[in-house]
This record gives structure tokens, C-alpha cells and sequence, in this order.
């Protein structure tokens, strides 16, 4: 009788374990986290991404995100976009801080949507008085089709980037812009009057972004007389001589870099200062 009740007890208690199980199934739109930085910041952007499956996309009372209505820019929850740095969009300057991303598809167009209720489950309670920008970026077609919605930072420059939407084969290219060269040039103005002076730093942006060439080659120099074994340096200063127009000078600058850099045991600089001379 005990063993009987023993049996019983036990398959009572298997059998409510199972039926009270838990099966953490793959979600239908999984959900991703992409980040860039960017500027002096970085871009973060939360969304879910929703497969076709053989469905209609981008039509005339389509399932999949209608032409003309309000789009919550993925699956699930609203689509979410993080700045830690002001950026330029759609022509107005938006402050740091994370936005609701909506977009409304068209033919030939999208219009982007950054709304301020990163609390709306979707599009549901939206508010247009919270649209922080309105604008309209061009439709384009691509030649593979992304049968997943894909979400990606690309052509990611020092001021500028875009956001890129892809689905069947929409592409959508979303402009990010920023200003940081005045920013840049006050610190790095700044810095120049302590001791500790980033000549280096300083060369390389009116080398990159001013193209003061004049001025990039002077901190070089003070950065050479600072450390005369900084090989990397007489690369740099090699490169400025060039875009000068100083051949002769660069290929000084391109030989010292190899003559130093071999004392130092670096080839990669040795290589470079190589293919550099290749081409003055």
C-alpha cells in the first residue's frame, strides 16, 4: 500500500512539473541593440526585427507596415534611438537624450518621426504635440532582398552618418549630421597653452579637418623637437609635405621615418614610409 501511494505521490508531482513549465520559445521579432559612436558621442539604437514570411510589404492595407500610416519602425515595442551628444536631423539640432523613432512609409519617400513617448508600447499613444522633427528622406531600391527588417549605421564619417533602413528592397537612408570642429579646435587650443602641449593632436586635425596645412606642419615640428625618435610623427610630416607640394621634402620626412622606425623595430611604419615614397 505505501509503495502504491509512493508510486502515485511521485508521478502526481512529474506530471505538475511539466504542465507548470516554463518554454522559453525564440521570439518571432527578435529584438537588437546597435551602437556607433559618433562625434564626441555615440548613437544607440533598441528595435525589434520582423521577418516577411511571405507577406505583403509596403502596400495598401498591408499587414506589414502600410503605405501612409504611422509605423512603429520594427516589431514590438516602439523603436528607440539614444544620443549622448546634440546631432543634426532633418535640419534641427536635438538635444541628448533617447527618442521614439516612428516612420511613415510612402512611395518614393519616408517621412522620420523622433517623438518624445519612449513610454508608448508602439504606436499606441502617440501624440503628434510630442514630435520633436518631422522629415522626408527618398525611398530606394536595392538589388539584394533583406527578408528581415535591418537597422544599420553606415558611411560613418567624422560629422556625418546615416542610419539605414532595409526591408524586401527598400532601402531607406536616414541623415545624421553633427558639428564638433569648433568644439575641437577651442580644446585643442586650450591644451596648447598648458605644459603639456598635444602637438601630435594638434597636427593631425588642421592636417584632417582644417586642411591648414601651415599650421599642421609647425606642431609637427614641435612635436619632432619634443621627441626626435617619434617615427610615427615623421610619417605625418612626410604626408603634410605631400599635400603641400613639397616633394623634396617629403621624401626627406619619408626617409627618416624608415631610418627611425627600423631603429625601433617597427616595420609597419617602415612599410608605410615605403609606399609613401612610392607615390611622391
Amino acid at each position: 500500500m505505501k509503495r502504491r501511494l509512493l508510486i502515485a505521490f511521485t508521478s502526481a508531482t512529474l506530471f505538475s512539473g511539466v504542465t507548470n513549465a516554463q518554454v522559453a520559445l525564440p521570439a518571432a521579432s527578435p529584438a537588437q541593440t546597435i551602437r556607433q559612436d559618433f562625434g564626441m558621442g555615440r548613437v544607440e539604437l533598441t528595435y525589434s526585427r520582423p521577418a516577411i514570411k511571405g507577406r505583403k510589404l509596403f502596400g495598401n492595407f498591408t499587414e506589414l507596415a502600410p503605405l501612409g500610416e504611422l509605423w512603429r519602425t520594427g516589431a514590438n515595442a516602439s523603436t528607440k534611438i539614444k544620443f549622448t551628444d546634440n546631432v543634426i536631423m532633418g535640419g534641427k539640432s536635438l538635444d541628448t537624450g533617447t527618442y521614439v523613432l516612428y516612420t511613415i512609409p510612402n512611395k518614393g519617400n519616408w517621412e522620420i518621426v523622433l517623438n518624445k513617448g519612449v513610454n508608448n508600447w508602439g504606436t499606441d499613444g502617440y501624440k503628434q504635440t510630442e514630435d520633436v522633427v518631422r522629415f522626408i528622406v527618398p525611398a530606394d531600391k536595392m538589388k539584394n532582398f533583406a527578408e528581415t527588417f535591418t537597422m544599420q549605421f553606415a558611411d560613418v564619417k567624422n560629422e556625418s552618418m546615416a542610419l539605414q533602413l532595409m526591408w524586401g528592397k527598400t532601402l531607406v537612408n536616414v541623415p545624421i549630421t553633427t558639428n564638433i570642429k569648433d568644439r575641437l579646435r577651442t580644446q585643442l587650443e586650450a591644451a596648447l597653452k598648458t605644459n603639456n602641449k598635444p602637438y601630435q593632436q594638434a597636427a593631425a586635425y588642421y592636417y584632417e579637418w582644417e586642411k591648414d596645412y601651415t599650421k599642421a606642419l609647425d606642431n609637427v615640428n614641435k612635436g619632432i623637437n619634443a621627441n626626435p625618435k617619434a617615427f610615427w610623427l615623421y610619417l605625418m610630416k612626410a604626408r603634410i609635405q605631400k599635400d603641400m607640394g613639397d616633394k623634396t621634402g617629403a621624401k626627406t620626412s619619408a626617409n627618416k621615418t624608415i631610418e627611425v622606425a627600423t631603429e625601433a623595430k617597427n616595420n609597419d611604419y617602415v612599410r608605410m614610409a615605403k609606399e609613401l615614397l612610392e607615390k611622391i
